[in-house]
């Protein structure tokens, strides 16, 4: 429900979890890997629905389990852009969850951002529900809405939402899934899923304001 996003509160601060040593170094070394892949082209990829290909199942048909045990409805979004996001605690771009939150406090009249944790991709996201919420908001200040964590690859345990997000049958173009941590889904106001954007693409690159503004 609609009030169950709004009041979103991801922990209380008994369950606080800081850093780990292998996140700090994480997190030090973000600057240089999104150089690296800046120069490279790596993980680096950008696709846009220019047909304007409507899907054939909507979207806010689906629902959110959230990591508090609150159902978000996505038919409450109507309205506004989506930016959904699969995300790790232990990964090389844990980082952008600062970006992330940034964008989501910038854009809070038309943009709603959400957090899927998975551990899809060499095992970096361990924790349950609880540590993944209490290490998000106590060192990058997340207060965007953050998923049960599931899976996000294709298969038979694939999140709905994210199999919506990487089948052209249901989406109405795309079959990109997720290619590693912090991969990006860009729906518009009506529905449409208008963009998806690789994990080295920041939340902060123009690329995505620019699909925001339009």
């Amino acid at each position: 429900m609609i009030i169950a996003f709004v009041g979103y509160v991801a922990i209380v601060n008994r369950n606080s979890k800081q850093m780990t040593y292998r996140q700090k170094v994480l997190k030090a070394v973000y600057p240089a890997l999104m150089w690296l892949s800046k120069v490279t082209g790596r993980r680096s990829k950008v696709m846009d629905n220019e047909p304007a290909a409507a899907p054939s199942k909507s979207l806010y048909d689906l629902q959110v389990v959230l990591n508090n045990g609150d159902t978000l409805k996505l038919a409450a979004l109507k309205g506004k852009k989506i930016l959904l996001v699969n995300t790790a605690s232990d990964c090389g771009y844990t980082n952008q969850y600062s970006d992330l939150q940034k964008l989501f406090e910038t854009n809070r009249d038309k943009l709603v951002v959400i957090g899927f944790p998975a551990n899809d991709f060499k095992e970096q996201e361990k924790g349950n529900d609880e540590e993944i919420a209490a290490f998000c908001k106590r060192n990058y200040g997340v207060s965007f809405p953050l998923a049960t964590k599931s899976s996000v690859v294709k298969g038979n345990h694939q999140n709905a939402v994210f199999k919506w997000l990487s089948d052209k049958n249901l989406n109405g173009w795309n079959d990109q899934q997720p290619t590693w941590n912090f991969s990006k889904y860009l729906v518009n106001e009506q529905g449409i899923l208008t963009n998806y954007f690789d994990p080295a693409v920041s939340p902060d690159s123009d690329e995505i304001k620019i699909a925001i503004s339009k």
